[in-house]
């Protein structure tokens, strides 16, 4: 009989985390309502601190310390099976699944050490490699390998590197057959910091380009939605670090990258406020307040450690965007509230009512395409057509 993988064993482990989380939570919520009901409190005011108290405290205490405790002992029980079982491999439909469970818990789980957590990688064609390892073979073509032109790849929010694959299309597949690029595709946990993840990225850049079989030419980086505000991260992580990287780096393009943030992730910001002004509805906004640091990013498109501080384009570097509108011609309305979906169109172009908040695109350096949707990005003809006019 076959053993089962180290990942289905794995997946189990994470996911029983997450189960016995979510339903000691929902027993300390239970309490924390029981609680305000006790106090009578008005409709409006602060939170009424505190579960509730005496007997009916002791029974919600025991309740939510049983659930953990059982669900430690569930883990501590699997957790040295894993060792013995061989490793196996992935599928697109699990990793769909982690990268959008990433996406929206991805520092919790980090946090709390969930093996469910996504861990940055680097993949070139369709293999995982660590730069300074010798990439294995089968290669598509192995000739790629020693271009001295490397464009990589930094998908969006709740995604994964096999998401620029769209509808039998890739950009990065498709640069690399017709301009000899070497596409390296990049996999992150999105939901956490953006600057956490430039970071990161900024010290695989390091090391890519100093492993690389062949010297450097050209590094492009092309950043789509959330990838875009990485990609700009790890250019002023690079700066202020003195990492080498930076030199090689030619072009930035950001694909309906969120600049100034995203008008969806303010509304989960003024939803949380509005909860929060009664001690009958607060309980619930701590849910809201789950959702991912990275979620939180893209209030203001922020790419630093601070809540939103302004950084410009990297200098020195050709930078692109292309925004989307699902309008068929501009206007108001579809300018600042429909954008591509998810995106204003605004701030995919970098543009702000304060001019010194405002990203310095060029007039030739910027695009709009109407009638099309955020993902459409990904696939539409017009779109690889103006991208392989900027790099060509």
């Amino acid at each position: 009989m076959a053993l089962p993988e180290r990942r289905l064993l794995s997946d189990i482990r994470g996911a029983s985390r997450l189960a016995f989380d979510a339903t000691a939570s929902i027993a300390a919520l239970v309490g924390n309502m029981h609680r305000t009901i006790q106090m009578r409190p008005g409709p409006f005011g602060k939170t009424v601190p505190g579960g509730p108290r005496g007997l009916t405290g002791l029974v919600y205490r025991s309740v939510e310390g049983s659930i953990r405790l059982l669900g430690r002992g569930l883990d501590a029980g699997l957790a040295p099976l894993e060792g013995f079982l061989p490793e196996g491999e992935s599928t697109s439909g699990r990793d769909a699944f982690l990268s959008a469970l990433n996406g929206i818990y991805g520092d919790y789980l980090v946090h709390n050490n969930n093996p469910l957590a996504i861990n940055m990688s680097l993949h070139f064609q369709g293999q995982h490699f660590d730069p300074g390892h010798q990439i294995a073979p089968p290669m598509r073509d192995p000739s790629a390998i020693h271009s001295g032109r490397i464009l990589v790849l930094v998908h969006g929010l709740c995604l994964n590197e096999r998401n620029w694959e769209r509808e039998g299309h890739d950009h990065g597949q498709r640069l690399a057959e017709d301009l000899g690029f070497a596409a390296v595709y990049l996999r992150y946990n999105s939901g956490l910091k953006v600057a956490h993840n430039g970071r990161e990225l900024a010290n695989k850049l390091d090391q890519l380009v100093k492993s690389w079989p062949v010297p450097v030419e050209e590094l492009v980086i092309l950043g789509h939605s959330m990838g875009g505000l990485v990609g700009r991260s790890a250019c002023h992580q690079a700066e202020l670090t003195g990492l080498s990287w930076l030199k090689s780096l030619h072009k930035l393009v950001c694909l309906g990258t969120p600049h100034h943030g995203t008008l969806l992730e303010r509304g989960g910001h003024w939803l949380d406020s509005a909860l929060a002004l009664s001690p009958y509805s607060a309980p619930f906004a701590h849910i809201g307040k789950r959702r991912s640091a990275g979620i939180t990013d893209l209030r203001h498109g922020s790419i630093t450690d601070g809540e939103h501080e302004f950084v410009p384009l990297p200098e020195g570097v050709k930078c692109f965007a292309l925004a989307a509108t699902l309008a068929s011609r501009r206007s108001v309305l579809s300018e600042r509230l429909i954008g591509d979906g998810l995106v204003p169109l605004n701030s995919a172009l970098g543009l702000h009512k304060d001019p010194g908040q405002a990203l310095s695109f060029t007039e030739s350096d910027h695009s709009t395409l109407y009638g099309t949707g955020h993902l459409e990005l990904l696939n539409r003809p017009e779109v690889y057509e103006k991208l392989r006019a900027w790099l060509a």
